[in-house]
């Protein structure tokens, strides 16, 4: 049986921010959110929560989790921070801690931590500069014996290179009496987790160690500098995956991809493209550049020209959306759909072959087959309490410059004139114009502006 506690409680004083430290945001995902849900690949039968600075604002945020939260209060240190969460455990089975601020933490990193269960398992990482992290002290066998922190450490000790991550496994049992053991005795005048290894080597067991494949899965944050360069080491392993996969990137440094982005093969998206919550992009697929996408899904074949942004909607194949394209949620474009600049698209489905290509607002309509809507036409939806529906049929053709107010129906094969008003259905297969008569008035002359007195 897995438990996994999760170090929360840190205020964070170099963010410079009301926002708990925790719940600053990476790659659209709080940093908290990033460590749950890589705790969750482990399938733990509990997970608990230390928080502490912030108060309610962290257990709030994640109110749909099935976590425990406890508080520490006042925060006295990591092993002050178990103790806190050890009442809520279970005696048996084996407990992973792990820290709120450590986001990019791997589920294969993780594993190897957990492959001791009957031992004390600590993660380490050997570090050029090691200065600011506990180190490592093994014995002539290359044992481990106990772990020293920076402020403690003699000349000798903070020459050793291996140090520690802070992430450790234990049997829940021995850890509650190990942290029950703990004193304050130290520089700084804490309870820490750490000394709970040279106790369970008194205790007889050996400690087993692994390392993370890179530094940066165990890299901290506590400044928005750090936040930076861990946003853009986190992109750059997602442009690894996506071109491993057949996605070719204009440029692998300018693409954030902030949810969840899976692309078939052949896939070719251009520099500054955000792809935020769960988006999918069939093969053959081209997004020029500086694109936004969010929750949408692009079949095969479609084409999205730069500066589109796309949320909630269902792009068909062979589509092409763009430039300077707007669809948002409910938008469903079948088969080569053409939307073009300017054009903006809410809670509407347009069938097979229609065009909307300029200057258009359809907003909370069906649209049929081969329907072409002209520059200028709007779907006058929303009387300020209610919203209506337009429907257009197969083969109908909207004129320039026409408004269409819902509710309203536009029969199959139907024309509209340019500059029409309509607020009556339009019959099928016949011309509807609405306009004022055009009049033209000898001798009149534009006003002047008035010379001041």
């Amino acid at each position: 049986m897995l438990q996994i506690v999760i170090l929360a409680a840190g205020k964070g004083t170099r963010m410079k921010s009301a926002l708990p430290k925790v719940l600053h945001p990476l790659a659209g995902k709080s940093l908290l959110g990033h460590v749950l849900a890589t705790a969750a690949t482990l399938s733990p039968t509990k997970t608990v929560i230390v928080y502490g600075h912030g108060g309610e604002a962290v257990p709030a945020a994640f109110a749909q989790q099935s976590a425990a939260f406890v508080l520490q209060e006042p925060q006295l240190g990591t092993g002050h921070a178990v103790q806190q969460a050890i009442p809520a455990l279970a005696d048996d089975g084996t407990t992973l801690v792990l820290y709120g601020d450590v986001p990019l933490i791997s589920t294969d990193t993780l594993r190897r931590v957990l492959t001791k269960p009957d031992t004390l398992s600590v993660l380490t990482v050997t570090l050029d500069d090691p200065t600011g992290y506990g180190r490592i002290v093994r014995d002539a066998a290359g044992r481990v014996q106990r772990i020293v922190e920076q402020k403690d450490a003699d000349d000798a000790t903070r020459a050793i290179r291996e140090v520690n991550t802070g992430i450790i496994a234990a049997p829940t049992a021995r850890l509650a009496a190990w942290l029950g053991r703990l004193s304050n005795h130290n520089a700084q005048r804490e309870y820490y987790l750490t000394d709970v290894i040279a106790m369970a080597v008194a205790d007889g067991l050996t400690i087993h160690t692994t390392q993370p494949d890179a530094f940066w899965e165990v890299e901290g944050i506590n400044s928005r500098d750090q936040l930076a360069r861990l946003e853009r080491i986190h992109q750059g392993e997602q442009a690894k995956r996506l071109m491993a996969g057949g996605v070719t990137l204009a440029d692998p440094a300018r693409i954030d991809v902030r949810g969840e982005l899976s692309c078939g093969t052949d896939v070719t998206i251009d520099v500054g493209c955000v792809f935020e919550g769960v988006v999918q992009i069939g093969e053959d697929v081209e997004i020029g550049p500086y694109c936004v996408i969010k929750n949408s899904v692009i079949e095969s074949g479609a084409r999205i020209a730069a500066y589109s942004h796309l949320e909630g909607a269902h792009v068909g194949p062979v589509a092409k959306i763009g430039p300077y394209a707007r669809l948002r949620p409910g938008a469903r474009l079948a088969r080569d759909v053409h939307i073009g600049n300017f054009v903006e698209v809410k809670a509407t489905t347009i069938g097979e072959g229609s065009k909307a290509n300029h200057l258009a607002y359809l907003g909370d309509s069906e649209i049929g087959r081969n329907v072409n809507v002209g520059a200028g036409t709007i779907t006058c939806n929303y009387d300020g309490a209610n919203k209506s529906k337009t429907i257009i049929e197969d083969d109908a053709f909207i004129g320039s410059d026409t408004q269409l107010v819902a509710p309203v129906r536009v029969g199959r094969g139907a024309t509209l004139g340019a500059g029409t008003t309509l607020t009556r259905d339009a019959p099928e297969g016949q011309l509807t114009v609405s306009r004022a008569k055009q009049v033209s008035i000898a001798g009149w002359k534009r006003p002047t502006k008035k010379t001041p007195a």
